[in-house]
């Protein structure tokens, strides 16, 4: 086990899973649900955060995981592992706002990062995070990623990622030395 939070099952994600998938992705970050936990952009960005097809496209995409946890057979977290040029990928982070502050995505994360590093080798784990979000950038920034301050835009006018509420949203590149 990973952490002292009891029961948690980690493995891939089958098709099966995706609207469960859903379902938490959209809980943990967008509508009032969301406000429950810590990690909402409920005011930064409305709509959706995914849906089936991206979810799909990630279980699907040669090179990808999408790592999945359970707790109690309900599904509670998971996040995507996307195997890259001499790095990994972290992304589609996601843990029930019941559950946030208890160490569930410290333990999640962390066993990213061992399976990125043994599975494919990766000596980086690489994220981009929206630089609104600074309380999560601290986050990750206490578990040792650091900013790169290499920016790109959020795609406004692609729904598919939400509805942006305010003019200045950007991704900064998040990394971590895998060693």
């Amino acid at each position: 086990m990973d952490t002292a939070i009891p029961d948690l099952t980690f493995r891939d994600a089958t098709e099966a899973d995706a609207d469960a998938l859903v379902a938490l992705v959209e809980s943990a970050y967008r509508g009032e649900s969301s406000r429950a936990g810590w990690t909402t952009e409920a005011d930064i960005l409305h709509g959706q955060r995914t849906d089936r097809e991206s979810v799909l496209e990630v279980i699907g995409a040669p090179g990808s995981r999408l790592l999945t946890v359970e707790r109690d057979g309900a599904v509670v977290a998971c996040c995507q592992l996307e195997r890259r040029d001499g790095h990994a990928y972290f992304g589609m982070f996601a843990v029930s706002p019941a559950l946030q502050g208890a160490g569930l995505g410290k333990a999640v994360l962390a066993r990213a990062e061992r399976e990125a590093r043994a599975d494919w080798g990766a000596a980086e784990m690489h994220m981009t995070v929206i630089t609104a979000r600074q309380d999560l950038i601290a986050w990750y920034e206490r578990r040792g990623y650091r900013r790169t301050g290499r920016t790109s835009p959020f795609p406004y006018g692609d729904e598919r990622f939400g509805v942006p509420q305010r003019p200045d949203l950007r991704f900064e590149l998040l990394v971590k030395e895998l060693v």
